[in-house]
């Protein structure tokens, strides 16, 4: 499998099944999706995910529909919603099956959530993720260890600490040498330097970061 990241906002996902797993899936893609959650019975977890019910700046909310879903159900349920991703999270292994085939048929990316290892094409695998804001290490171990995906992803998440300030103010810093009309070379050394600066890294906030990178800047052009 490939890893590739996607853009999930205008979207809208469907996940079939509120238990533990469901509730997890939603919360992963409730961070930029519209989710709609359909469920004879919802974990308590659920509860959490309220505050997404209505739609927030990112134009993400969540909604839950108690309905209990039979694999005669599912196509109904597509054509409901139109979803860009489907996720099969039920603990009934004839309705996944189900879901998965009514997806597949229609070209709808699918998430087999009890399924790991060997999958069918157009299938998708959701990683385990390490993030700080906007910057994301994403984790996978072709389904065959989800104990060993969490392990690095724990081993990561220390790493990943102010790299969202970094990039904010790297991502400032190319702009404003492009509109210097810095050469791109210099301008690839100079941010170099920076990413590479343990005094960045270690800045105090964000405007104390962009302080150091000046200066490195300087030091370097």
């Amino acid at each position: 499998m490939i890893p590739l990241f996607h853009d999930f906002r205008g979207e809208r996902v469907l996940v079939f099944g509120g238990g533990r797993v469901g509730y997890r899936k939603a919360r992963r893609f409730a961070r930029e999706a519209t989710v709609v959650v359909v469920g004879a019975e919802f974990t308590d977890e659920f509860e959490e995910l309220g505050e997404h019910r209505q739609s927030d700046e990112r134009g993400a909310r969540t909604s839950l529909v108690r309905a209990h879903v039979s694999p005669g159900d599912v196509d109904s349920w597509l054509d409901r919603t139109e979803p860009a991703l489907v996720v099969a999270a039920t603990s009934d292994d004839e309705c996944n099956a189900a879901i998965e085939r009514a997806a597949s048929e229609r070209g709808i990316l699918v998430n087999r959530a009890d399924r790991s290892g060997e999958r069918e094409s157009g299938s998708v695998v959701v990683p385990a993720t390490a993030r700080d804001g906007d910057v994301v290490v994403a984790v996978g171990t072709g389904g065959r260890s989800p104990a060993l995906s969490k392990e690095l992803r724990k081993r990561i998440e220390p790493e990943l600490e102010g790299a969202e300030t970094v990039a904010a103010v790297t991502s400032d810093l190319r702009e404003a040498l492009k509109r210097r009309d810095v050469p791109p070379h210099e301008r690839r050394d100079a941010v170099r330097a920076v990413v590479d600066s343990d005094a960045v890294w270690n800045a105090e906030d964000e405007k104390s970061a962009r302080e150091e990178a000046d200066a490195i800047v300087e030091r370097v052009l």
